[in-house]
């Protein structure tokens, strides 16, 4: 299994840290969001990643070619007598091949994804996006596709509320309060798809401002093509400071539910 991670957007909302960085390499606990993304899909054994790229993609590009001495520590013979000597960490040592594709500047999510299908093996293979954690269950979420048989399944989740909700009982009183409820009303798609090579591609045409969100996806349920694993999970997005703030509080105190031990 191969897992294609959409890391090339403008990350707008998250300008603060964007306007210097693409969202992917935005740093929770000191390491990018897209290094804790590939880290979740590693334990579950997938070690090949296909990386679509466009803004800032030089950063990402650099990121991997230098990986490992972004996280060993490392001795350099300035003689030149002897090459770059690397004190391996266990903890760093990553068994990953990585694929990176400059899929454009403008390009959407469904013009992203078509651009790397060329670097993806036949069969079903595992699609993300670069700003989300989670603690899916991914051994789980491939035995569903494979049930349904269908073209393509999604992870539906229930995000956290941006609003405080309250628990009322029938007299009116106030039972709970809580500012940052941990669940909302409704299930949203939050990524971490399974695709079928074969099946996918005839929905994505050769144009850059196809949305996958939209026309495929839209035409795939239209054929009841499309399922949906639900997640009952923990699923956090970061488009915005706040939630990058959630994440990385939850990382420091030790209690991320995506953390890899």
């Amino acid at each position: 299994m191969q897992a294609v991670i959409l890391c090339g957007g403008l990350g707008t909302r998250l300008r603060e840290e964007t306007e210097y960085r693409p969202k992917a390499m935005v740093e929770v606990g000191g390491r990018p969001v897209l290094w804790h993304i590939m880290k979740w899909y590693a334990k579950f054994g997938v070690q090949e990643f296909v990386l679509c790229l466009g803004y800032k993609g030089a950063m990402i590009r650099d990121y991997f070619l230098n990986y490992r001495a972004q996280v060993n520590d490392f001795t350099v013979d300035l003689s030149g007598r002897r090459p770059i000597a690397f004190h391996q960490n266990e903890a760093s040592a990553e068994d990953w091949r990585v694929t990176c594709v400059d899929t454009g500047l403008d390009a959407q999510t469904g013009a992203r994804l078509r651009k790397a299908l060329k670097y993806v093996r036949r069969g079903p293979f595992f699609l993300t996006y670069g700003d989300g954690l989670a603690n899916v269950d991914l051994h789980d979420l491939l035995a569903f596709h494979t049930s349904h048989g269908k073209a393509a399944t999604l992870t539906a989740v229930i995000p956290g509320g941006r609003f405080g909700e309250l628990a009322l009982d029938a007299t009116g009183a106030v039972r709970s309060f809580s500012e940052k409820p941990e669940k909302g009303r409704a299930y949203i798609s939050g990524g971490f798809f399974v695709f079928d090579v074969e099946r996918i591609a005839p929905h994505l045409p050769e144009r850059d401002d196809l949305v996958l969100e939209r026309e495929p996806l839209e035409a795939l349920a239209a054929r009841g093509e499309l399922m949906a694993y639900q997640h009952e999970g923990y699923w956090q997005c970061m488009d915005t400071y706040r939630e990058w703030k959630i994440l990385e509080d939850l990382w420091h105190t030790g209690s991320a539910p995506w953390a890899v031990k």
